[in-house]
């Protein structure tokens, strides 16, 4: 945890936020959150909890799910129950037997050293709507 006396503030699991949080020391998330996270300390999505948002923090521990691009500073670490669709960005990555993860990861001792994600939240993708096509790699 960072140093900052060891106190985490707790988002209750009936709580749901939409905008901007900053803090400097730990969070733990058991509600849901929608919007876009500054972070010095640890970020720890329990199991039950839901983030979609763009995620800047120097540990993230996931256990519920994750919507959106996340960068950390130090780790990442997906247990057994987690479930992300976003980006990922991070020094170090952890990830259990049974996390589920859909997106680019970028891993490596100067993976998140200036890195920045847009602001904006990942979003599905409407309906009838296909994604673009890759280009097929060229047959001898």
């Amino acid at each position: 945890m960072a140093e900052t006396g060891n106190q985490t503030t707790i988002i209750g699991a009936d709580t749901h936020i939409k905008g901007d949080m900053t803090f400097d020391g730990a969070a733990k998330l058991l509600g849901t959150f929608e919007g876009k996270i500054m972070a010095k300390g640890d970020l720890h999505v329990a199991d039950g909890a839901t983030c979609r948002a763009v995620v800047e923090a120097g540990r993230v521990t996931v256990d519920g799910m994750v919507e959106g691009n996340v960068t950390a500073r130090e780790r990442v670490e997906l247990t057994a129950k987690a479930k992300m669709k976003g980006d990922l960005i991070a020094s170090r990555l952890l990830v259990a037997e049974g996390a589920s993860f859909m997106g680019h990861v970028t891993v490596g001792t100067d993976a998140a050293k200036g890195a920045k994600f847009p602001d904006a939240v990942m979003t599905e993708p409407k309906a009838g709507v296909a994604a673009p096509a890759r280009p097929e790699p060229a047959r001898r």
